[in-house]
């Protein structure tokens, strides 16, 4: 395992790796990442880590407000998570790799991403003009009866869209085939599947690729049968979640 040091990117959501991630990039301190990304040349992968927040607020506020409306607002690239950043986020993430940075005429930007591989944060640093964070590798381990388990969670995951396409009273569309190498299945579905973000980090950080199926295997079953009961539901793209505002 080799310690890697990237931008921190902290969201109140979860970034899987093969999943895409736009974002729309607002603040001084995520827009000064993107500016330093923006240096790498493009034959290189412009990588930064995002991970869910634990314990913080995405945004940092710009006015003061309830109950207090004279407090001393936070400034710097920690605002909003403490005194130790590193407390305030999970410690298993994924990093992201820039594959378009396009910076706006207000000087915001608009960015698409990939997630790339899993990582364990090590330290956080706020030193500089935004986060950065020492990273350790997080290997893949497939597990017992991937394969097997990965079909089966692939049944049932058609019968989760199908019961969601039902309960938003439209046609199912899949848009393309759905993949069958395990781990690409339960990244997938972890991500396509409507559940809260704690779920979703337990997800992420499963140990091997079987254990992420078994518990997605379980999620689906109780899943479709509460969808059962529901008259509507939001829609929800399967490889792309809703842009992130930061």
């Amino acid at each position: 395992m080799t310690t890697v040091r990237l931008p921190l990117f902290p969201l109140n959501s979860v970034l899987f790796p093969g999943l895409v991630l736009p974002l729309s990039v607002f603040e001084e301190r995520y827009r000064a990442m993107m500016r330093e990304l923006l240096k790498t040349p493009e034959d290189e992968p412009r990588r930064f880590a995002v991970v869910a927040i634990r314990d913080g607020y995405e945004v940092a506020e710009t006015a003061p407000g309830l109950p207090d409306p004279t407090a001393t607002l936070e400034r710097g690239p920690g605002a909003g998570f403490g005194t130790d950043p590193l407390k305030a986020f999970h410690k298993v993430g994924c990093v992201a790799d820039a594959a378009t940075i396009r910076e706006r005429a207000d000087g915001t930007f608009e960015v698409l991403a990939t997630g790339t591989t899993r990582m364990r944060l090590v330290s956080v640093e706020a030193s500089g003009p935004y986060l950065t964070a020492e990273l350790d590798p997080l290997p893949e381990e497939p597990g017992d009866e991937a394969g097997a388990l990965a079909e089966d969670v692939l049944r049932s995951f058609r019968q989760y869209q199908k019961r969601l396409a039902g309960a938003r009273e439209r046609s199912l569309a899949t848009g393309a085939d759905l993949p069958d190498e395990p781990g690409v299945v339960s990244y997938l579905v972890a991500a396509a599947m409507m559940l809260d973000t704690p779920t979703k980090q337990r997800l992420l950080q499963a140990p091997d690729t079987a254990s992420r199926l078994r518990d997605e295997l379980k999620l689906l079953r109780s899943e479709t049968a509460i969808i059962r009961t529901l008259p509507s539901l939001p829609a929800q793209d399967l490889t792309r979640g809703p842009t992130s505002l930061n």
